[in-house]
């Protein structure tokens, strides 16, 4: 359920400001209690800051900044203006740079020039050293750049260029590489990079990862290709992170044989899977993302799900069947004597199905090659707290939904509600 609340600005700030509050969100009862209080002002600006006061006033440093990034974060700028000049009172209180720099891009993002400006104007800022001066330019480079303000991250790229320090040159680079990046304009993060590298300084992992991600999302797959090509003529390897964003970024476009290949080149490098590996292969597949709507009627085994891909999207079919060929190098299995353990924490419900249907065959073949049993056998799903709606995890409906259909032994744990447990042996009896 959505909440809206309806501020009215102050006298100098000139739009009405729409506020979101999803009550399944996972700030804290106190941040609750606080949201819908301020819905009940109806508004007033002085009993907003009433409100706010009397929240400082009684909370924790870590619980004001919580609540104060989760302004940001959903973009209450009407709120998170007077709660930052509240908090900035505080006497724990220490200026940051990144903090200030958030705000002032989320302020210039509705059209706050005014306010932002008297934040950019401020004594701290102005006597800031020229290397302090450049790591809060830079912040701001990337405020701006995460809210598509393309003008301002030039105009703070061209201050942070102006700068008499040793190093600002590599830091501006290193940031307008990033922001136009961020922004979805490749081909300029790319002009500024053959720039950076014409000038004599020599390009990061970090730039290269940023013009592949760009590159990755707009769906400009040979300019992404070479750049990656060029990043590992430099020497530098690929990793874990660079090949997820590649193989999202095919994945996006439904580029099925581009993701084959690149499952592939994964393997040939040893480039260990993560969690959003899982994701990003499975998120792709529209079949498996649209089965797992309906629990109850979910293909039970690796086998029946492979038939069924085969039978309405064999392009899907290829990408799993590549993906399974890899994915027991799972971080996320134990297979110690006392327990065998599954974690799904961080898995798309798409993701877990498939893990799990695949885990189930794993302990199979290892029953089957004479493994012992352990005394415990265990699928971790969580509860739910960092779902998208709290306290109602769709990977545990799922799993549990899945161990009825399958009469399998593993239950919801009497102690731990996400975790499902059952004894080896038990386990054991019902796979043979």
């Amino acid at each position: 359920m959505w909440i809206l609340l309806r501020l009215s600005a102050p006298a100098t700030l000139k739009p009405t400001t729409t506020l979101c509050c999803h009550a399944s969100s996972s700030l804290s009862k106190r941040k609750e209690r606080l949201l819908r209080s301020i819905e009940v002002t109806g508004g007033d600006p002085l009993a907003v800051r009433r409100l706010l006061c009397k929240f400082s006033g009684s909370s924790s440093k870590a619980l004001q900044l919580e609540a104060f990034h989760h302004l940001l974060s959903s973009h209450q700028w009407a709120v998170a203006l007077p709660m930052y000049k509240i908090i900035s009172e505080a006497p724990w209180y220490k200026w940051n740079g990144k903090l200030i720099a958030s705000l002032i891009g989320l302020l210039e993002k509705y059209e706050q020039r005014e306010e932002a400006l008297s934040l950019l104007g401020s004594e701290t800022i102005k006597k800031l050293g020229p290397r302090d001066l450049a790591t809060f330019y830079c912040n701001l480079i990337d405020s701006y750049s995460e809210h598509g303000l393309k003008n301002q991250v030039l105009e703070t790229y061209s201050s942070l260029k102006k700068l008499p320090y040793r190093s600002g040159d590599a830091l501006a680079y290193k940031s307008i590489i990033n922001g136009f990046s961020l922004m979805n304009l490749p081909h300029h993060a790319n002009e500024m990079l053959d720039e950076m590298m014409a000038s004599g300084f020599k390009a990061s992992p970090f730039e290269f990862r940023s013009l592949i991600l760009a590159y990755g999302r707009c769906g400009f797959f040979p300019e992404m290709e070479k750049t990656l090509e060029l990043m590992e003529n430099l020497g530098y390897s690929i990793d874990t992170v660079t090949a997820n964003t590649i193989l999202s970024s095919y994945g996006s476009f439904m580029e099925y044989s581009k993701m084959v290949s690149w499952l592939k080149k994964m393997a040939s490098l040893n480039v260990d899977f993560s969690i959003r590996t899982y994701n990003s292969v499975v998120n792709s597949c529209p079949t498996i993302l649209s089965i797992v709507q309906q629990p109850q009627t979910v293909p039970l085994s690796i086998n029946e799900l492979l038939e069924l891909l085969n039978l309405s999207t064999p392009k899907e079919l290829f990408v799993i069947q590549e993906f399974l060929s890899s994915v027991i190098q799972l971080g996320s299995v134990n297979w110690a004597s006392e327990e065998w353990r599954l974690d799904l924490h961080g898995m798309h419900t798409g993701a877990a199905y498939v893990i799990l249907l695949q885990w189930f065959e794993e302990m199979k073949e290892r029953l089957y090659d004479g493994t012992v049993i352990p005394l415990e056998v265990s699928v971790v799903t969580g509860t739910g707290k960092h779902s998208s709606v709290r306290g109602e995890s769709t990977v545990k409906k799922l799993v549990s939904e899945m161990m009825f259909q399958m009469g399998s032994p593993l239950k919801v744990d009497r102690l731990n509600v996400g975790r499902f447990v059952a004894r080896g042996k038990a386990v054991k009896t019902w796979l043979s």
